[in-house]
């Protein structure tokens, strides 16, 4: 993973001073101009519109709710009662430098989007990817940091090739842009058991299944895979050369709250040029 220093646009990351992570993430350049292309299409979430409008900036609250998905290590999740993690760092510094409180709230990630169109939180900040389908329904940030979607199996697991999980059992979350992914590869997906892949409502149960053999192969974000095999014993596990592409972490928040957006994106600039980026991918990713 490498901080940016200077900013370009994000679909063509400038990583020039290093601060290796991870094979396959890298925190991403922060160009101001990547929001109008993200945000492109007409909203999806029309039936929303009304409770979006009634709530207001939530700049004009004292707190933030900030929706995560409190298994997804290492970006946030729970851990004996406390709730930690790289994007929590983040978002308490970004609540702090706006002289706001933040709380956040566990949420199911496949109603995510819901959630926040419906008022219930103010952010979606949790490894949340952007895509083209979540532009349409929510607001979406500057990219602050690259991701790719992975092919994760046991490390004993005779699959070596996608080709090679034909017929298998392929898991992933649901509502995740590894779903999104699967799905959208209608060849693949035809192949593999019951033509679908099987959705879980969080990567630690799918991981889990993993390991007593009840699927084949996980297919998700790599920075939550690679931490978690890392941290079970990196030699149980192996991730395929082949993927589901690359893609960029964002912050989501209501499409009509620009106040909240602009402020997110002038702190995502600062905090990569100051260092505030750096110092979280140095704890979370040494």
């Amino acid at each position: 993973m490498s901080v940016i220093r200077n900013t370009r646009k994000a679909s063509k990351p400038n990583l020039k001073r290093g601060l290796v992570v991870a094979a396959t993430l890298s925190i991403a350049t922060l160009g101001l101009s990547a929001c109008s292309s993200a945000e492109s299409g007409n909203s999806a979430a029309g039936a929303n519109s009304s409770s979006a409008e009634a709530a207001g900036s939530a700049l004009d609250k004292d707190t933030l709710v900030i929706g995560f998905d409190n298994t997804f290590v290492p970006m946030g999740f729970d851990d004996n009662g406390e709730t930690k993690g790289f994007d929590v760092d983040l978002a308490k510094a970004f609540a702090e430098s706006i002289g706001k409180k933040v709380q956040f709230q566990n949420i199911d990630w496949n109603l995510k989007e819901a959630e926040l169109n419906s008022g219930k939180i103010d952010a979606i900040w949790n490894g949340y990817s952007s895509s083209p389908e979540r532009a349409e329904k929510v607001g979406l940030s500057n990219p602050y940091m690259n991701n790719q979607q992975v092919i994760m199996v046991m490390a004993e697991s005779p699959v070596k090739t996608k080709a090679d999980l034909n017929g298998k059992n392929v898991a992933t979350q649901a509502g995740s842009t590894g779903e999104e992914a699967l799905l959208a590869d209608k060849d693949f997906t035809a192949g593999i058991q019951n033509g679908q892949p099987t959705a879980y409502p969080t990567y630690d149960q799918a991981l889990r299944d993993l390991q007593v053999g009840r699927v084949d192969a996980i297919v998700g974000d790599a920075v939550l895979l690679k931490y978690y095999a890392k941290q079970q014993g990196a030699d149980k596990f192996r991730v395929l050369d082949e993927n589901f592409g690359d893609e960029e972490y964002v912050v989501g928040v209501r499409k009509n709250d620009t106040r909240l957006k602009e402020e997110l994106n002038k702190f995502l600039e600062k905090a990569n040029s100051d260092g505030t980026l750096e110092t979280i991918t140095k704890k979370w990713f040494n």
